[in-house]
């Protein structure tokens, strides 16, 4: 049985209901309800898709629907029946992140569909931080033959996700950074090294009030919104610059690097987009000046003599 669309906006366009009883009861949005319906209606279709032979159960007999059976999906990820078919009903109910991670398995989802599945439930992944997007052969090229001037690409998250060998050892060895924390947040207010190295006193207020004008368009990501509890949780300074509510959109600074032993370095950054939409964005840095240009072919010399 298919469910349509006309099905799912009907739900999602049902007026803001309340919750709770009493004084302070809150509103339910229609954004919390549309979501609701489209996580109940991608359920239905995955668990359709999927015959019980793929997931080792017997085939049976006289099936109605096509795939699964709601019962099945819950012995799978090991939940209650009733309560997965209310998830299907798009009821007003919690899903934790450990249990998405069951259902997920359970109808074997790719990493798309994995992440579509947690944004959809409001809840963070637990291997979001090892999930970060491959990039084409041809960026890694690029990168390289941008040498010996530091390039890296970077997302709207602040998130390093690539980068050329002088950009690497420009402040910090990056090699030895856990891939969760190669994210401009992280290093400015967990790595000290990171923050000395990058010479401006309002650093740490401008790279917080990009990330807080880039948010706007994901509010309800939970990457985005477990990324701020995470230095909520571990940087006091982050605190309070964070509820200062300060926004700053991207700009194409001059920016400085102090180096540990090669002195300072002034570049100037050019971001280019590498698709159609808004997205990762692969920064070069040129030099400003010759004193920097000679510390940066010093720098690229050493890492290349290191491969």
């Amino acid at each position: 049985m298919t469910h349509s669309p006309v099905s799912v906006s009907q739900a999602a366009a049902r007026s803001p209901r309340t919750t709770g009883n009493g004084p302070g009861v809150e509103l339910e949005t229609p954004e919390a309800a549309l979501r609701r319906a489209e996580l109940a209606s991608f359920l239905r279709s995955r668990r359709e898709r999927i015959t019980p032979e793929q997931v080792g159960l017997p085939p049976g007999r006289r099936r109605r629907t096509p795939g699964l059976r709601r019962e099945e999906v819950a012995q799978l990820a090991v939940v209650g029946v009733t309560w997965y078919t209310w998830l299907e009903q798009a009821r007003d109910i919690q899903v934790s992140g450990q249990v998405a991670n069951s259902i997920a398995r359970a109808l074997l989802l790719d990493s798309a569909e994995r992440t579509h599945l947690f944004t959809l439930a409001g809840v963070a992944d637990p291997r979001a931080d090892s999930q970060r997007p491959a990039l084409s052969p041809g960026i890694e090229t690029m990168l390289r033959r941008l040498e010996p001037c530091p390039a890296a690409v970077i997302n709207s998250r602040l998130d390093v996700l690539a980068y050329n060998r002088t950009y690497g050892s420009l402040v910090i060895e990056l090699d030895q950074v856990p891939l969760e924390d190669r994210n401009f947040l992280v290093l400015t207010f967990l790595y000290p090294a990171w923050r000395k190295g990058v010479v401006d006193q309002e650093t740490a207020t401008k790279v917080v009030a990009k990330y807080r004008a880039a948010m706007v368009e994901h509010m309800t990501d939970p990457l985005w919104k477990g990324l701020v509890a995470r230095l909520q949780r571990e940087s006091p300074e982050f605190c309070e610059v964070w509820d200062r509510h300060e926004v700053l959109q991207p700009d194409q600074p001059t920016t400085k690097f102090l180096t540990t032993d090669l002195g300072l370095m002034t570049f100037d950054c050019t971001p280019l987009w590498l698709g159609p939409r808004v997205g990762p964005q692969l920064v070069t840095y040129t030099p400003s000046d010759e004193a920097t240009r000679e510390r940066m072919t010093t720098l690229y010399e050493r890492v290349r003599g290191e491969d």
